[in-house]
């Protein structure tokens, strides 16, 4: 029972019933000291206990799981003959792949090597399609809230059409129906008006590729140092025109610094780059650089296909911004680009990025469908051939899954972080 004592004085009262338990109430121009009864501790009726009971329950039941999972499949492999273990990693591969960003040779380079091989693959084929598909897509978005009834009404088309169709029927109509269809070697289309540089057959896309020279890297040190000058420059301007209104022309400066510093560092030491020029030779052309068929038809169908999920990300983002921020942008002089671009989209990314985390990460796993037209990703490369001629069907497909789920969970860590940054904090 609650204990309560009516005093005319509260301070001389509660001096004598000092403790954690004291609480004051004042009632009808009356003051009282409330004693609460101490709370006895329950071992078996305490909440705490009983959630660390839980949760001590699940975690036993998952570590049981785990661990009669890890044993049987053991047990059965050895009952099987087959060997486990991550030591094949360093065993030679007798086979090669038809595109790899980095050398191997048959015979002497490790599986290790054909994981990073394929992991290099997969990873630089999804990064430029989620480049490509949210700028596409961010276009696209935009062009769904075009006053122009044909304008919205073809991006409307584009977004239905590719985001209900499957992205392997995609990926095989590209390949089959486009780029399997091009010119022979000898009648290949040059993309580059006629100097030869850029050439295009059912062989795949073909360009120059690089030579650096001894003095290249002082132009390399030069662009970094002029985008760090950038930035500096913009941060400036931004925080003179908070200060003064006055507008600095931030574009024109950053373009002159970009392009003319390097180029003068690049021409002072003596132009230390030479280009090596794909030159028909037979069949086929030899030397530059060269994309397979598989590896544009992949890209176009990621980027087309995910990038009408992103305009649809886009203009429910926009939609969801009050039209008052840009009728008060119009009515201070803003032209509608610069008020969709300074005003309704800044305030629209934080409805934009959290879909946008989900749809990256179906890029990079999408793109595991790339085993349909033989392009040497991770799954390809390294959970078929490798598995195919080394074994270890557990180990390799671990890894696999354990690459994508490492991918996938960084681009989630990053976007949340700048999904953070973005967040309207409200007052």
């Amino acid at each position: 029972m609650a204990t309560w004592f009516g005093t005319t004085n509260l301070r001389c009262k509660k001096s004598e019933y000092q403790g954690e338990n004291v609480v004051a109430v004042s009632d009808n121009n009356k003051e009282y000291v409330h004693i609460k009864p101490k709370e006895q501790f329950d071992f078996f009726h305490d909440k705490r206990v009983r959630s660390a009971f839980y949760q001590f329950l699940i975690a036993a039941a998952v570590a049981w799981f785990a661990w009669s999972l890890i044993g049987n499949t053991a047990q059965n492999l050895e009952s099987r003959g087959m060997h486990t273990g991550f030591g094949f990693l360093k065993v030679a591969a007798g086979f090669d792949s038809s595109f790899k960003l980095i050398s191997h040779e048959p015979g002497v380079g490790t599986y290790g090597r054909i994981f990073i091989i394929g992991a290099l693959n997969t990873l630089y084929i999804s990064a430029l399609a989620i480049i490509l598909s949210t700028m596409l897509g961010f276009f696209i978005g935009v062009l769904r809230l075009s006053s122009n009834w044909l304008v919205s009404k073809v991006a409307l088309a584009y977004v239905e059409i590719f985001r209900n169709t499957p992205i392997l029927i995609q990926i095989i109509f590209w390949y089959i129906g486009v780029f399997s269809l091009l010119p022979r070697v000898k009648n290949s289309i040059d993309l580059s008006f006629g100097t030869g540089n850029l050439l295009l057959n059912n062989r795949g896309f073909y360009i120059p590729w690089p030579i650096p020279g001894d003095l290249l890297w002082l132009s390399g040190v030069a662009i970094i140092i002029a985008v760090i000058a950038v930035v500096i420059l913009r941060r400036w301007a931004q925080n003179r025109q908070d200060k003064t209104g006055q507008i600095f022309p931030t574009f024109i400066v950053s373009a002159a610094l970009l392009i003319f510093l390097p180029g003068i560092v690049y021409f002072m030491t003596g132009m230390p780059l030479d280009w090596d020029i794909p030159k028909l030779e037979g069949f086929n052309f030899v030397g530059g650089a060269s994309l397979p068929p598989s590896f544009m038809a992949l890209l176009f169908a990621l980027t087309i296909y995910h990038a009408s999920y992103t305009a649809e990300m886009v203009r429910a983002g926009i939609l969801s911004v009050d039209k008052g921020q840009d009728e008060a942008a119009r009515s201070i002089g803003l032209r509608k680009k610069w008020a969709m671009s300074l005003v309704v989209i800044p305030q629209a990314m934080p409805a934009i990025i959290p879909p946008m985390i989900s749809n990256w990460m179906s890029t990079i796993k999408n793109s595991s469908l790339a085993i349909a037209i033989g392009y040497p990703d991770m799954v390809s490369l390294f959970m078929q051939t490798s598995l195919n001629q080394a074994g270890y069907a557990v180990e390799l497909v671990g890894m696999t899954m354990a690459f994508y789920m490492f991918v996938s969970l960084t681009i989630s860590w990053l976007l949340n972080i700048y999904n953070k940054r973005v967040q309207l904090v409200e007052r």
